[in-house]
Formats: C-alpha cells, sequence, structure tokens
C-alpha cells in the first residue's frame, strides 16, 4: 500500500502553508505499510515556540479551509511540538531541539520519502 492522492494532494497544501510561515526542514515520509491507518508524516522546523505555533496554525486553517476534518490536536499550548492529525496525514511541527531529540526520521527510516511539490503562490497585485 502506498500513500493515494488525496493524502498527497493534503500534503502539498499543509508543504505550502508551513513554507509560508518559514517552517525548515520539510519531510514527507510514505508510513502507508507499517501503519494501516496513516498514509503520509510531515515533518516541519519551526526556530521558535512562536514559530511552531504560526506554522501549525497555518496548517490547520489551509487544510480546513480545503475540506479536510481535524482528527486530533496536541502540543499546540507548549508549541515545541504540535501534532495535527488529519487521518491520512499526520504533521508533526516541531521546534528544532525537539525535531534532533525525537529523531523520527530515524525511526521510520525504513519508510519512503515522498516528494513534496510545493507551487508558488500567485504574486499579490
Amino acid at each position: 500500500m502506498t500513500a493515494g492522492s488525496q493524502s498527497r494532494e493534503m500534503l502539498n497544501v499543509a508543504a505550502a502553508a508551513a513554507e509560508s510561515k518559514g517552517g525548515e526542514d520539510l519531510v514527507a515520509l510514505d508510513v502507508s505499510q507499517p501503519l494501516p491507518l496513516v498514509d503520509i508524516f510531515l515533518l516541519v522546523t519551526g526556530r521558535s515556540e512562536r514559530n511552531v505555533a504560526a506554522i501549525a496554525d497555518e496548517i490547520e486553517d489551509r487544510l480546513l479551509e480545503a475540506g479536510h476534518r481535524r482528527l486530533r490536536r496536541e502540543g499546540r499550548q507548549e508549541s515545541r511540538w504540535v501534532l495535527l492529525d488529519f487521518g491520512d496525514l499526520v504533521v508533526h511541527v516541531f521546534h528544532e531541539q525537539e525535531r534532533i531529540y525525537y529523531g523520527l526520521e530515524r525511526l521510520w527510516k525504513d519508510c519512503p520519502v515522498v516528494p513534496i511539490e510545493v507551487t508558488a503562490a500567485a504574486p499579490a497585485e
């Protein structure tokens, strides 16, 4: 089983939102083999608690606007590691230190990387 087209579309919306708020080091992993209820993990780094919160809020807002339903959100109050569960897509927005400490890339190293296709936003007129 591999990540489906809806999951990839959600990924691209979330990645664009993350980048618009300064999210860094975006990595998407296809976790559909070991986790049958989730297709993709998106990992994003923010430079401060405020940046982590802004990234997570923007991702959540854009996915909700696109018609996707959030199942769960955790960690928003501390904003060191915010988890957004949208079913097929789970987004992890980390503060730099937490990303290194928890090392999800190492834990899921056997999962294939999913290409992220972020389209540039149209310039404001």
